[in-house]
């Protein structure tokens, strides 16, 4: 019977059947590619939403540590100006009201914006601290044109009776304080448990979408699965000149390896083009690698970090600051190198803590680091030394088990210096001047 039916065949009606079957798998293919288009759209869209609420609990962020700065620059110096920026951002910019309705979308975002309305509400019980600072330094400098809202702060009767000199020194360790820099770490523990809900919500739609695009792929495959099925029919009818170059490749590909550029004039325009895309992708992720850029002990940039930022930075707004463990070798002598290690993290930590997520840190040598302090024009020095000294107090507890250590410094103003490599030289020779003087100590490049 099989043979009978095998002889009435023709190669016309295998054809024709096997169109047909062609032409309805391929519309079926086409029809589900139509939806998962509609799936990566709707997991681009998720994702771009995700990103603004992102964005805006950084914005939260990003306008305290704004005010945080303006705030620090007025208590030291009483220009106005500070104060009238500080104010600007408050009452007019208000990044910090705008990131809380960016992130009041829906019920699901309730939770990332219950953490975001406490980072607020820390941020706004600062604020009283960062008025009463400022009142402080409008009575010392007899100030009578400065802002309503600070006309209704009191000065107790013992910051009242404070001399001149002496109110703007209690201004500036009201803003420059151990608590108010715990406040600040508070604001940054709720913007980041705020983020950490973001991801919940993100990761959650993106699970969604992915298995919906799962199941689609599935269907695909087994649309394929069947038009291949169909291909091997007419594989014993016509050509398999190119059947082998695409073997080759497919092997090639699962190894990860280029494709050889073998075959018909079209496969080898496939083959060139996809293994410029292969040497494009290597080099993007050879130049992406994380650990070729950032130290594996305490997660900062490294010497090959430090060579990109430095080949990138603005001269006339950065800071570059070079520190230096004093007395490292003895740590290591004396406790081993385990604790070294410990005290290099306990120092990492306590930079990153105290200068902005903007600023950069590099670990150059054993114990030599380097803070690029960018957008910095216009900063006083007297911020800085008050860093460097917040820096060495931390540096000094021991309630963590470590031996107390500190820092010598040297900072170079970019503006000063006329390209890269003098900034390292001269940043290199103001801390070869603190070396000399001694311990915990700082020097500034003074341009000739």
């Amino acid at each position: 019977m099989f043979k009978n039916l095998k002889n009435r065949l023709s190669l016309r009606a295998i054809h024709i059947w096997l169109i047909i079957t062609m032409v309805v798998m391929s519309g079926t293919v086409v029809f589900d590619t139509f939806r998962m288009t509609n799936t990566f759209l709707r997991l681009a869209q998720a994702e771009e939403e995700y990103a603004d609420l992102e964005k805006a609990a950084h914005e939260l962020m990003d306008a305290s540590d704004y005010l945080t700065e303006q705030v620090q620059r007025f208590t030291i110096n009483g220009d106005l100006r500070f104060l009238e920026q500080y104010f600007t951002e408050a009452f007019e910019s208000n990044r910090r009201e705008e990131a809380i309705d960016k992130m009041n979308v829906d019920e699901d975002t309730q939770d990332a914006l219950k953490q975001l309305e406490e980072a607020m509400g820390h941020s706004l019980r600062l604020m009283d601290q960062e008025y009463y600072a400022m009142r402080l330094v409008i009575e010392a400098k007899g100030y009578t044109d400065y802002p309503e809202i600070l006309k209704e702060i009191s000065l107790n009767p013992e910051d009242e009776a404070l001399k001149p000199e002496e109110k703007i020194r209690r201004a500036t360790e009201l803003v420059l304080n151990d608590d108010y820099y715990e406040q600040k770490d508070q604001i940054r523990r709720d913007m980041h448990e705020s983020l950490d809900e973001v991801d919940k919500l993100m990761l959650s739609s993106k699970d969604a979408e992915l298995a919906r695009l799962h199941r689609e792929l599935d269907f695909v495959r087994i649309v394929i699965v069947l038009q291949v099925l169909s291909i091997l029919i007419m594989v014993r009818l016509t050509s398999i000149l190119g059947i082998h170059p695409v073997l080759k490749a497919v092997d090639r590909i699962k190894a990860d390896s280029p494709i050889p550029e073998m075959g018909a004039n079209e496969f080898r325009y496939l083959a060139q083009a996809y293994n410029k895309m292969y040497a494009r992708y290597k080099s993007s992720l050879e130049s992406l690698n994380y650990k070729a850029s950032h130290d594996e002990l305490t997660g900062v940039y490294n010497r090959a970090g430090y060579d990109l930022l430095l080949s990138g930075i603005d001269l006339e707004t950065t800071y570059m600051m070079l520190l230096d463990v004093d007395n490292f070798k003895n740590i290591n002598d004396t406790y081993g190198h385990e604790t070294g290690d410990k005290v290099l993290v306990k120092l990492v930590r306590v930079l990153n803590g105290v200068f902005r997520d903007d600023d950069c840190i590099c670990r150059i040598g054993g114990d030599e680091f380097v803070v690029f302090m960018v957008h910095s024009s216009g900063m006083p020095q007297r911020l800085i030394v008050a860093k460097i000294d917040q820096i060495n107090a931390e540096l000094e507890r021991v309630d963590d088990g470590l031996p107390p250590i500190s820092i010598s410094v040297g900072i170079v103003n970019g503006k000063d210096v006329t390209d890269t490599d003098k900034l390292f030289e001269k940043t290199d020779e103001a801390m070869y001047e603190s070396k000399k003087k001694g311990k915990q100590t700082y020097t500034f490049y003074t341009k000739e």
